[in-house]
């Protein structure tokens, strides 16, 4: 049984785009679906040298300030603070009564979003691997989200129910199953896919779904390289 929600945000110099971040947050914790629950909201402020931690204070979030300058490193240390914190504030809870939802700091959830992940946890789910959309295509050929529509889409897996995606900007974890195969490693770029790598191999249940997807940045000066703006700038390539 799910008895708290803890929701993690990694961002690094994020000042621009860490409002409407939260603010979609604070939108789908008020959806109805969204069962009486304490939360908690981290912003994982990883090596930032603007008001990124002043906003996220300013938004009622719990503010963790790291100097990672990794996004694995950043994500660890958000979740383990944030299981740590849901201990306090919903005292009997084990971790395996905590769900852990991730997203970033240049991302929108939907929203439904907590709600459907709360659902999917109830229903036997360990674990949520959710898609991406990216609605603002400033900055790239004008053929590159066709592209992206058609590779996206068509990148699939026969091993893969449902879709082969994972992204932690739409990522949702049971507490005791994250703790159990060692979390998020501190990897630059892809410590997402090792944790839902790591999650398959252990035998959990992760459920892959298209509903809810994520609206994420699709600007071309990520700050991981070799993470999903990198795959957005190869499909410049192809369409251009």
């Amino acid at each position: 049984m799910i008895g708290a929600l803890a929701v993690v945000v990694p961002a690094r110099d994020e000042e621009e785009l860490l409002p409407g971040c939260l603010e979609a947050l604070d939108r789908a914790l008020r959806h109805p679906g969204v069962p009486d629950l304490p939360v908690l909201v981290t912003v994982v402020a990883d090596g930032c040298t603007d008001a990124t931690a002043r906003i996220g204070r300013a938004f009622g979030a719990a503010v963790l300030e790291v100097n990672a300058c990794n996004v694995g490193a950043a994500r660890a240390a958000g979740s383990t603070h944030a299981l740590g914190a849901a201990a306090q504030i919903a005292p009997g809870q084990g971790a395996g009564g905590v769900w852990l939802a991730h997203t970033d700091a240049d991302s929108r959830i939907p929203p439904d979003w907590i709600a459907r992940q709360l659902a999917y946890a109830v229903s036997g789910w360990h674990a949520v691997a959710g898609t991406v959309r990216v609605t603002d295509w400033h900055g790239h050929p004008e053929r590159t989200a066709a592209a992206f529509a058609r590779h996206y889409q068509h990148d699939d897996d026969p091993r893969s129910a449902g879709h082969p995606h994972v992204h932690g900007a739409n990522l949702g974890v049971r507490g005791d199953a994250y703790r159990a195969v060692g979390g998020f490693q501190p990897l630059a770029v892809g410590e997402d896919r090792a944790l839902v790598a790591a999650l398959d191999t252990a035998g959990y249940h992760v459920g892959r779904t298209v509903h809810s997807p994520v609206t994420t940045s699709g600007r071309r000066d990520p700050r991981a390289r070799g993470g999903f703006g990198d795959y957005l700038r190869g499909l410049d390539t192809l369409a251009g």
